[in-house]
């Protein structure tokens, strides 16, 4: 059997399809068997007033849309310009490849593996602004 395996800490929550899922009191683990279930662990999850940075916005967006709270086809094309305009900044290779993978993920509409990459950029983000003049 393959499938997404979640281990989850005690009172730990994940929103499943826009459901909200609260593990008990003990240590648990859920096998996911659905391939293309939307899957978002809430302490993982960006909150609106956290999303005050091109790459925590472009974030946010495609959580947005894991989350059920955004149309997929509407804010689709949206994203995939928020990810070209994050290309014209993070210029080095392993951003690139980064910001390719989230856009290939984003147009076979896997929302989660897009999601996924996309936070890959959020530490460079965060060195980048802490280097600017204040």
């Amino acid at each position: 059997m393959s499938g997404l395996v979640l281990k989850l800490a005690p009172k730990e929550r994940v929103l499943i399809n826009g459901a909200v899922i609260e593990n008990g009191d003990r240590r648990g683990r859920l096998s996911i068997m659905t391939p293309d279930a939307n899957i978002l662990r809430l302490r993982d999850a960006i909150h609106p007033e956290e999303a005050t940075t091109p790459v925590r916005r472009v974030c946010y967006a495609a959580q947005l849309i894991l989350s059920g709270d955004s149309d997929p086809s509407a804010a689709k094309l949206s994203l995939l310009r928020r990810i070209e305009e994050l290309s014209q900044v993070f210029t080095d290779r392993d951003s690139r490849k980064i910001l390719s993978e989230a856009t290939e993920a984003l147009v076979a509409e896997h929302y989660y593996k897009c999601l996924k990459a996309l936070r890959g950029l959020l530490p460079r983000e965060e060195r980048i602004l802490a280097l600017r003049p204040q």
